[in-house]
């Protein structure tokens, strides 16, 4: 029935559940044709166009909301992970900035990994004991979204050209000890012998044209130059129903792909509705967009040139061409624009991974570790992890469905509603020690959460030192 309110499941904290597993979100209610709708839906598609109330009004009174939003956000995280800045030793990413190890997701209370390994999908969910730290992840501000860019990014982008992306409703969530090294490196598939051709510099319209010039051909230059360029977004742009300070330009590619790979920034998926349903969206890599078939998440595009229009067109505006047109959207040309944007993004390799072999890109046992042996038997073997990741870049270029909606009820959590996602692309794995947070919207803190949750999902059942191994292992891909 329209409007027939229903309980909220895990409406708060259960016996057994773990900390920060559901909010105290008032009751879900049902409508017939959006489903489940938590508090502050909207029951349309369709954003307000006219924003009456003033715009200094609106950054006020956002601003003063601010530190409460962050609250709630930190009170999550610290209630699902542990957050302690603890890195291995000797392991590195491509430039050298320590990889955190150990698994981060806190487990209800009185409940082992292997304990929870030896139960069903049902039993787990009858019993609520689905770690809090497997749930979704909400965006910091679930009731709006919008792109949210690291501190790190931000203060080296108002360096070198003077602009503000901070907002002044949100802020980044997570720790900087749990994001790629910044500014990651560059690989180039055409000048492999170059190395990183970034030389350790954030690459903006400040210095693109001086990094790479003689190196690209002009038509590769222009498309790099588009990349850093800024375009209006729906939190960036030149209107009043923005939420930076200032009016802007808006953003570039490159502000979440950071050197053509990612700086974690977040934001919430264009393609869903309602805003309790969208999900978050860490920033994947646009590493060896040459060897995939396969773009965005869930959207399945066919082409880079198809994912670089619908980004700048659609999810720069949360899928909604009024807005776009209001806060004046750049209609890139595809057959020079678009066509020299992809063409530049298709020359991004993955780092090297010298204990992997040229052909087959598996490892080379005069130059690997034992421990990465086992690892990589388990990978093709035991934890089927090659089912979706085969070589040589690691991904099957298809989507999968893990259904974990098997393991709790809908759920809600800081306006976001945890349930089933449906199916989510393949990532390539090839580097993936360079990529942290994991999983489509960053929920996994470490490699080491990463395989305890597919553990669990694929009801694998590994033993302790085959996880272990399962680490060392992609660790070197």
């Amino acid at each position: 029935m329209p409007g027939q309110a229903i309980a909220e499941p895990q409406a708060g904290p259960k016996p057994g559940a773990a900390a920060g597993a559901a909010s105290t979100d008032s009751a879900l209610t049902l409508d017939p044709r959006l489903g489940l709708l938590a508090p502050g839906d909207r029951k349309t598609s369709y954003a307000p166009v006219d924003i009456e109330e003033p715009f200094a009004q609106i950054m006020k009174r956002l601003s003063a909301e601010k530190s409460g939003v962050m609250r709630r956000q930190a009170d999550l995280l610290a209630e699902r992970y542990d957050l302690a800045n603890r890195s291995s030793k000797g392991v590195t990413m491509s430039r050298g900035k320590p990889i955190q190890t150990g698994i981060r997701v806190k487990l209800p209370a009185g409940v082992t990994w292997s304990a929870l390994a030896g139960m069903t999908p049902a039993e787990i969910k009858d019993k609520k004991l689905w770690p809090a730290g497997f749930f979704p992840l909400p965006h910091a501000k679930q009731g709006e979204g919008g792109m949210v860019f690291p501190k790190v990014h931000i203060t080296e982008i108002k360096k070198q050209e003077g602009r503000d992306l901070e907002r002044f409703d949100v802020e980044f969530d997570l720790p900087e000890h749990f994001i790629p090294e910044f500014p990651p490196p560059i690989f180039l598939t055409t000048r492999p012998e170059l190395g990183d051709v970034s030389r350790g510099q954030l690459v903006t319209t400040q210095n693109f044209f001086e990094l790479f010039d003689g190196i690209l051909n002009p038509k590769q230059l222009d498309g790099l130059r588009l990349l850093v360029s800024q375009f209006p977004q729906q939190q960036f742009n030149q209107t009043s129903d923005r939420r930076s300070a200032k009016p802007s330009l808006g953003v570039s590619c490159f502000e979440c792909h950071t050197n053509g790979h990612s700086n974690a920034a977040f934001h919430l998926v264009g393609d869903v509705r309602p805003q309790s349903h969208r999900r978050r969206i860490d920033t994947p890599s646009l590493r060896g967009v040459n060897q995939q078939r396969l773009f965005g998440s869930q959207r399945a595009l066919r082409s880079i040139e198809d994912f670089t229009e619908f980004e700048q067109r659609a999810a720069y505006f949360d899928g909604d061409p009024v807005i776009a047109q209001k806060k004046g959207v750049h209609f890139l040309d595809r057959g020079s624009e678009v066509h020299a944007m992809a063409e530049f993004q298709e020359l991004l390799d993955f780092p090297p991974a010298p204990k992997l072999r040229v052909l087959d890109r598996k490892l080379d046992p005069k130059l690997a570790t034992p421990e990465e042996m086992r690892g990589q038997e388990v990978f093709f073997g035991k934890g089927q992890c090659a089912n979706c990741h085969p070589a040589p870049i690691y991904s099957d270029n298809f989507m999968h469905d893990l259904r974990t909606e098997r393991f709790f009820p809908p759920t809600l959590i800081n306006g976001r509603l945890a349930i089933a996602d449906g199916a989510i692309k393949t990532f390539p794995l090839r580097g993936i020690k360079d990529s942290p947070p994991y999983l489509h919207d960053g929920r996994l803190l470490t490699l080491e959460d990463t395989v305890e949750f597919f553990n669990l999902v694929l009801e694998l059942k590994l033993s302790d030192q085959e996880k272990s191994d399962l680490v060392a292992f992609m660790r070197v891909l």
